[in-house]
């Protein structure tokens, strides 16, 4: 079974796919081509479970820019430079469909590379999780990395559904590389979370966006600072609802078996694997992809 509803490892491993699978350019993709998804890292792995649960037909490209992360320092044009080469890569293996697992790239990038690739349909995080907010509350709080609060991009996109709700924003630039390094449990982290959330408390927020794909990972140490009352939001849920109606307008939804999830990374594999291992339940194979190589390659053919 590939669902998994909870943020904790499963008691036994889960048969979810992972062998090695190469899914081969398609320019006119069809039903049974599959969904990309990317992230800096191991965040979009909250996205990936959430797809497995609500579209368990669909077959995955996940690709992981673990030699680049964290997103949430770089420059505005560093990142749209990075999504543009995965975006490229993505389309000459065929996907029918990218989800933007990384708020930083859908904040910085993807309506500038909207019209880069006017073919390819892109579903991102940050509307989806905005108008979830602003569903059940009014003083809505953002995790986020700091250049997606520097963005301003989810004040604007909850102000776009609702103009009488109050956002804060707060900038986390530690919570990635912690997550990446699997210090969830570290008596630090928890430190670093008080003092994110501690403004956003003196706010007296009602809900709390995870801004953020990597921070649902956090949520023990959210959910041990945080007041039982306060919502919290994981856009994740929501952009996969998004794609599925995205989908079923453009008729690309699979009504196949999925094929098992081929995983990415620019970096090392080993990392990404043992975390996915513990997040997932299961052991993926992972494959190293230089983008910036492969682009190249395909610019000078």
């Amino acid at each position: 079974m590939r669902n998994q509803n909870s943020i904790q490892p499963p008691a036994e491993e889960a048969s979810y796919p992972s062998r090695q699978t190469d899914f081969k350019l398609n320019l006119e993709p069809s039903n049974s081509a599959p969904i990309g998804v990317f992230d800096s890292g191991v965040g979009g792995l909250t996205v990936l479970r959430e797809l497995y649960r609500q579209l368990p037909n669909e077959s995955v490209l996940y690709f992981g820019d673990t030699a680049r992360l964290p997103y949430g320092t770089k420059s505005p044009s560093q990142i749209v430079q990075y999504v543009r080469e995965i975006l490229t890569w993505m389309t000459q293996k065929g996907v029918k469909m990218v989800i933007v697992a990384c708020n930083t790239s859908s904040a910085l990038a993807i309506e500038l590379l909207r019209s880069e690739f006017p073919s390819l349909p892109i579903v991102c995080l940050i509307l989806p999780g905005a108008r979830a907010a602003v569903q059940v509350g009014k003083r809505i709080g953002v995790i986020s990395t700091p250049a997606t609060a520097a963005s301003d991009a989810y004040r604007q996109a909850i102000l776009e559904v609702d103009p009488t709700a109050e956002v804060w924003q707060v900038g986390c630039p530690e919570f990635v590389p912690l997550i990446e390094q699997n210090r969830i449990d570290d008596p630090y982290t928890y430190r670093v979370a008080q003092n994110y959330l501690a403004p956003l408390l003196e706010a007296q927020i009602d809900t709390l966006i995870y801004g953020c794909t990597h921070y649902p990972h956090l949520a023990p140490v959210v959910k041990s600072i945080l007041p039982r009352s306060i919502q919290l939001i994981d856009p994740a849920v929501h952009v996969i609802a998004a794609a599925a109606q995205e989908l079923d307008l453009l008729g690309l939804k699979s009504t196949r078996p999925a094929m098992p999830t081929q995983f990415c990374v620019s970096g090392s594999p080993h990392p990404f694997v043992e975390i996915s291992r513990q997040w997932l339940g299961c052991t993926p194979t992972v494959e190293q992809v230089n983008l910036s190589e492969t682009c190249q390659a395909v610019a000078i053919e």
